[in-house]
C-alpha cells in the first residue's frame, strides 16, 4: 500500500491521494480585472484530469490592491466567482478536491508580471499600477515604498478575506488556503523584518500574528464547519534576526486554535537578501519540524519531483500531503506516472484508459 495514495479526510472532505498541486501564479489575466477564463479552466482542469487529490488556485486576491501583478485572478466579486465557478465543476467533476488560495500580496503588489522580458520592479500608476499597502512603510527592495495600513484598513483586510471565502464557497471551493507566505502582506506581518508597527499589529510575536489569526478566524465562521482551511506559511525567511521556524510552530498551533486545519510549509520570498541553499526537498525539513513542534498536519513542497520521494515524504510521517509545482507544470498527469512506478492503480478518464501506464 502506498501512503501517497492513501485518501486523507479534513473535517467532510476526503482527498483521493496526497500528491497535491501547489499553488501557481500564471499572471494571464490580460484584460485586468481579475476574472479567471479559459487559460485557467485548461491549467487547473489537467491537473484534476491527471489524477491529483488537491487542485490549487494560484493566489487569488481578496482585493484590487492585493493583487501581485495587474494580470492576477481575483475573488473580490461576483464576475470573477461566476467564472470561477466553471473552472471549480470540471475539477471536481474529474475527482479532484478543488481549493482556493485566498490572497493579498501587500508590500509587493502591482508589480510587473514575472514573465520573461517583462520589466522589474513596481508599475506606476499611469500604466496600470496602484500603491501598495504594509504593516510599515518599509519597501521590498527594489519596490516603491507602500502605505503603512491603518486600524481601520486592517479591519477593512479582514473583511476583505472573510468576503473572498464567502465568494468562493459560493462558487464551489471545496477547501481555502488563507496566503501567509513569500513575503506578501500576512508574512510581512508576521515577520519583525517588515513589522516594526508599535502598536497592538507589532512587536511581540502576540501581536506580529493578531491580524493572520483574525482572518484564520474570519475564514472559518465564513467556512462553517465541514470546508477545510489551510495556511501556507514560509517558516523561514533565510535572514538573521527574521521569521523563524520556531515562531512559525508556535503561531500555527494559535491559527489552528482560532480554525485552520492544515499547514502548507514553504520558506522565503521577505526579502532579496535571503540566501537559499536549494536541494531536492530542501523545505521539508521545515514542515517535519512544524508538524513535530506544533503537533498539526502539514503539507511540503519544494523542488518534490519524483513519485519515490513524494512517497518517502508521506510514508516516513514528515509531511501529510506533498505539494508538486514546476513538475506538475511539466507533467500534468504526473499523478499517473506516480501510480504506476508506485504499484498503485488509480482510475483514468475513459477517453484516456488506453494511455494508461503499463509494464
Amino acid at each position: 500500500m502506498s501512503a501517497l495514495f492513501t485518501p486523507l479526510t479534513v473535517r467532510t472532505t476526503t482527498f483521493r491521494n496526497r500528491l497535491w498541486v501547489a499553488p501557481l501564479c500564471q499572471y494571464s489575466v490580460e484584460k485586468r480585472d481579475g476574472v479567471p477564463h479559459d487559460w485557467h479552466l485548461v491549467h487547473l482542469g489537467a491537473f484534476a484530469m491527471g489524477g491529483a487529490g488537491l487542485v490549487m488556485t494560484e493566489a487569488t486576491a481578496v482585493t484590487p490592491v492585493g493583487r501581485i501583478s495587474p494580470q492576477d485572478t481575483g475573488i473580490w466579486n461576483d464576475e470573477q466567482a461566476t467564472a470561477w465557478a466553471r473552472i471549480v465543476g470540471f475539477i471536481r467533476s474529474q475527482g479532484a478536491v478543488a481549493g482556493i488560495q485566498l490572497a493579498h500580496a501587500g508590500r509587493k503588489a502591482s508589480t510587473w508580471r514575472h514573465w520573461p522580458g517583462e520589466l522589474v520592479g513596481t508599475v506606476p500608476a499611469d500604466q496600470g499600477g496602484w500603491m501598495p499597502v504594509a504593516p510599515s512603510a518599509i519597501a521590498f527592495e527594489g519596490y516603491v515604498t507602500p502605505h503603512e495600513l491603518t486600524t481601520r484598513e486592517i479591519d477593512a483586510t479582514v473583511d476583505d478575506f472573510a468576503a473572498a471565502a464567502r465568494r468562493a464557497l459560493g462558487a464551489g471551493f471545496q477547501l481555502l488556503e488563507i496566503h501567509a507566505a513569500h513575503g506578501y502582506l500576512l508574512h510581512e506581518f508576521l515577520s519583525p523584518l517588515s513589522n516594526t508597527r508599535v502598536d497592538e499589529y507589532g512587536g511581540s510575536l502576540e501581536n506580529r500574528a493578531r491580524l493572520l489569526l483574525r482572518v484564520v478566524a474570519a475564514v472559518r465562521e465564513a467556512a462553517g464547519a465541514d470546508v477545510p482551511v489551510l495556511v501556507r506559511f514560509s517558516a523561514t525567511d533565510w535572514v538573521d534576526a527574521g521569521w523563524d521556524p520556531d515562531q512559525t510552530a508556535t503561531v500555527a498551533g494559535w491559527a489552528q486554535a482560532a480554525g485552520a486545519d492544515l499547514f502548507d510549509i514553504s520558506t522565503g520570498g521577505l526579502t532579496v537578501t535571503q540566501r537559499i541553499p536549494l536541494s531536492p526537498g530542501y523545505q521539508v525539513p521545515f514542515a517535519e519540524q512544524v508538524r513535530e513542534q506544533a503537533d498539526v498536519p502539514v503539507s511540503a513542497v519544494g523542488l518534490i519531483t519524483t513519485a519515490a520521494q513524494a512517497e518517502e515524504v508521506v510514508a516516513s510521517g514528515r509531511a501529510d500531503a506533498v505539494m508538486m509545482g514546476r513538475q506538475m507544470m511539466r507533467d500534468p498527469h504526473f499523478a499517473w506516472r506516480a501510480a504506476h512506478e508506485l504499484g498503485v492503480h488509480v482510475d483514468y478518464p475513459p477517453a484516456y484508459e488506453r494511455a494508461r501506464y503499463r509494464d
